[in-house]
């Protein structure tokens, strides 16, 4: 049985949160694209599944380069800029005027669709986040939305058996996360916790708010 190929588009809160993505903790920023998408212009990057682009998106604040990114006594600063002349983090972008790619859309039984498995707690979170397959090429990212009348926070990890299994592995949170990363020394038997700033000796993991629940995350309303 052949499997259609699709792409999924979704929607970040702000163009923070995809700068957030493409650039934060990455040696090497990732690429994102400018198009139009519903007659405005978006600002892209893309994670490709066994059978799906997931095509994460924003708002493009205006027009330039690169995107920038850099975080200085607590702060994010994220632009976007004409050239790459501070000490900051920069993506690439690149504008186009045609579709990023030939894959048709689509939003409901997409063949990547997420299995949810509830995680105890957000430490044990943070611990699904160690590949001891590639340990130097950690994805650290979480994602933070609402389902039902609760924010979750979650992992994406999969299973490679004669197909890909994608499972989203998320924790139930009591409150909306107000701060942009999980700090984490679970060596020294700390738990996590939320934070903006940051000290020599923790594990940082970039929170990337979506704005709205995805049926990519296989998460009933």
């Amino acid at each position: 049985m052949s499997i259609t190929q699709n792409e999924c588009f979704v929607e970040l809160s702000s163009f923070d949160d995809l700068a957030r993505y493409a650039c934060a903790f990455r040696e090497y920023p990732k690429r994102v694209y400018s198009q139009e998408l519903d007659g405005s212009r978006i600002i892209s990057s893309s994670i490709t599944l066994a059978n799906t682009l997931m095509i994460f998106y924003a708002p493009m604040p205006k027009f330039g380069r690169y995107v920038s990114y850099q975080v200085t006594a607590g702060k994010e600063i994220c632009d976007i800029v004409e050239s790459t002349k501070t000490n900051s983090r920069y993506a690439p972008i690149v504008h186009m005027k045609s579709k990023i790619s030939t894959l048709q859309m689509k939003s409901k039984n997409l063949p990547d669709q997420f299995h949810p498995i509830q995680i105890k707690d957000l430490g044990s979170l943070a611990r699904l986040t160690y590949d001891p397959e590639f340990p130097d090429e950690q994805n650290l990212t979480l994602y933070a939305l609402v389902y039902k009348t609760s924010w979750i926070i979650g992992y994406i990890t999969s299973l490679e058996m004669d197909e890909v299994y994608y499972n989203f592995n998320y924790v139930e949170l009591d409150s909306e996360p107000t701060k942009h990363f999980v700090k984490y020394q679970g060596n020294q038997g700390q738990d996590p916790e939320f934070s903006d700033n940051f000290d020599h000796g923790y594990s940082y993991l970039p929170i990337i708010k979506v704005k709205t629940n995805h049926s990519i995350f296989g998460l009933s309303d």
